[in-house]
């Protein structure tokens, strides 16, 4: 495993741990969490990507150890205008997206306006979602003034027990531990607006934007689906075929939401030689 670089980026006014690795050039692959997660979740993926290429996963704005400021835009449109701005700091020009829960609809959305500068997408238990209706958390948090409720009544033991849904393998403790710690008024602020923003009839335009800027380009795309997943439908995991028609879709049978934390090895194995290959054959 190649060596991490901890460090911190600033894009926006918003500073943000960032984990590197590999040489420094054009042309990276860019880890993207969700909810809750920051770039903790990538570690291991990123020491194995630098290896044989660059590597890149911060922490979004409002998630993990990143600044969580008031006035930033909680909207797809705003997560995917701070990547840019990440990714033109940072001198990435061709990307290779990996990409989980809400960093999906994060990274589609930049990947829609810059089709041109995608080389691949790994996906988590995410993609694009028809038709989907949001999972019982999601609308809790979507409802105003239960929302806030539900969020200022999270405890660690509430928090770990849901942890527990749809994760037969389990999920490691210093994971959760982390995740719940990660989780404080500012995250929880932005959940609040993140899921209030994304609607149905956003869902449903974002899915077709999507589809109609990626799908004639035809790029490689590899899927890995955690089956125990209790927030998004398995049968989603063959629909992103609608936009990557050559994707490799992966099932983890006893995997839930998290699948690389709770199965880290199946992982490691399906997603380092996908990213080399890509990287290999780069021109």
């Amino acid at each position: 495993m190649a060596q991490v670089v901890d460090s911190f980026v600033t894009v926006g006014g918003v500073r943000s741990p960032c984990l590197q690795s590999g040489t420094a050039g054009e042309e990276a692959v860019v880890f993207i969490h969700g909810n809750p997660g920051s770039c903790e979740d990538w570690r291991a993926l990123v020491a194995g990507v630098g290896e044989f290429g660059r590597a890149l996963a911060l922490d979004m704005p409002g998630f993990g150890r990143a600044d969580k400021p008031a006035d930033f835009d909680y909207t797809v449109a705003g997560y995917a205008a701070h990547l840019d701005a990440v990714l033109r700091q940072q001198g990435v020009r061709r990307v290779h997206l990996v990409l989980h829960d809400f960093g999906g609809p994060w990274g589609l959305a930049w990947a829609a306006a810059h089709a041109e500068r995608v080389a691949s997408v790994t996906l988590f238990n995410i993609g694009i979602l028809p038709a989907y209706r949001w999972h019982f958390m999601a609308r809790l948090w979507r409802t105003p003034l239960l929302g806030e409720l539900v969020q200022a009544t999270t405890t660690w033991f509430g928090f770990r027990m849901l942890m527990k849904l749809g994760n037969p393998r389990g999920l490691p403790d210093n994971f959760v531990q982390r995740m719940y710690r990660d989780f404080d008024a500012g995250t929880r602020r932005a959940v609040l607006k993140l899921y209030r923003a994304t609607g149905p009839a956003e869902i449903e335009r974002f899915c077709m934007e999507v589809t109609a800027a990626l799908r004639p380009r035809r790029i490689p795309a590899l899927v890995l689906w955690g089956a125990r997943d209790p927030y998004i439908p398995e049968r989603y995991a063959d629909i992103q075929r609608e936009v990557f028609p050559d994707v490799l879709v992966r099932r983890l049978a006893d995997s839930g939401h998290w699948a690389f934390a709770d199965n880290p090895e199946a992982v490691g194995a399906a997603v380092l030689p996908f990213l080399r290959q890509q990287l290999s054959g780069s021109t």
